[in-house]
């Protein structure tokens, strides 16, 4: 079976391609801090060592693009001391772990960070609630910052024993808000055209690849397809692919962007954003990751034999269930030893 086998990502060794995606988990303390419970989270999840990859939840930047309470932090040199517990906590079950990272942009809200929000135009996402105030268009120098908060984040994250980081660029957060039409307006050199838009991601990988060991992972979270009118289409989320790749991503995790992380209509179809990353994994040479309504070891089985992923990643099921990753594959090898049998 295809899930078994292993593969590589960046100078990393992924020994089978089940994956625990990143899904906040609102157990940080109210500074950001790593907790015991914290810890005690992904431990269970990586009991056994039965997962390829565990990718902790997003962690904030810097304060102003902290998304909600008890969100972890990677925002200070301080944090490293307890990142390094949640990376060690994975590594003693076995299981190489990528961290998360992320600004919010506008969903951040003033009342937790005391800013007011920051985002490439004058406009909140499709989904925000009713009533979210307007973000702060961003300045050319607020904007050139964020690359620089993005590596510091990264080399943090190096620094903790992590195995690699993902920049989250979906689900309407901040890089996401700059990639999609329907949120930035702006008519600079971020703005516009698709690689205006891509701009600012771009440099983040830049500066990150910059700051990191050559074969130190890079993983992007892309919503590189909004799913909504007006937004970017599949073929643009290929475009996008092409670009994080030729930037130095060693890994492309597909998911939503203004749609965020679901889709309508397609809640009882595991691989939601399949049409997606089939296309992308056809035009790029780094390992896809495919995540969304994978709830059994053998619907991403069957989404990895299919070829719209080389990686399947699991979210609420395993939030859900922490002994998901034993039973799954315990059920994929039983199949599979009965499927020998069978052709023997």
């Amino acid at each position: 079976m295809i899930f078994d086998q292993p593969l590589a990502v960046g100078g990393l060794a992924l020994r089978n391609r089940l994956v625990m995606v990143p899904v906040a988990t609102g157990k940080a303390d109210a500074r950001g801090q790593v907790t015991a419970a914290l810890c005690e989270h992904y431990a269970a999840r990586a009991h056994g060592g039965h997962l390829g990859l565990v990718e902790c939840g997003h962690h904030f930047i810097c304060e102003e693009g902290r998304a909600t309470a008890r969100q972890a932090s990677i925002a200070r040199d301080a944090d490293v001391e307890g990142l390094k517990r949640e990376a060690a906590t994975v590594h003693d079950q076995g299981v190489p772990v990528f961290v998360q990272l992320s600004h919010a942009g506008s969903a951040a809200t003033e009342a937790l960070t005391g800013m007011r929000p920051l985002a490439p135009s004058a406009a909140t996402c499709p989904g925000a609630k009713v009533g979210h105030p307007l973000p702060r268009p961003m300045s050319g120098d607020d904007i050139a910052l964020i690359p620089e908060l993005f590596s510091a984040a990264a080399r943090r994250a190096c620094a903790a024993g992590f195995d690699g980081v993902e920049i989250h660029a979906a689900h309407g957060y901040l890089l996401n808000q700059f990639l999609s039409p329907l949120t930035n307006q702006r008519q600079d050199a971020y703005g516009g055209p698709l690689a205006h838009r891509a701009r600012l991601l771009l440099e983040v990988l830049a500066a990150m690849r910059a700051e990191l060991p050559s074969d130190y992972p890079v993983s992007v979270r892309l919503g590189g397809c909004d799913y909504l009118p007006g937004g970017n289409a599949i073929v643009d989320a290929v475009k996008l692919a092409r670009m994080v790749e030729a930037s130095g991503a060693n890994l492309i995790s597909v998911s939503g962007g203004m749609c965020y992380y679901g889709r309508p209509g397609y809640e009882d179809m595991p691989g939601w954003f399949a049409d997606s990353s089939t296309p992308i994994r056809q035009a790029v040479g780094v390992p896809v990751l495919l995540a969304g309504g994978i709830k059994t070891g053998m619907a991403a089985e069957v989404l990895l034999e299919q070829g719209a992923c080389d990686l399947a990643g699991v979210g609420r099921a395993i939030l859900n269930r922490p002994t998901w990753a034993r039973r799954e594959t315990t059920k994929l090898r039983a199949a599979s030893g009965r499927m020998e049998d069978n052709a023997g």
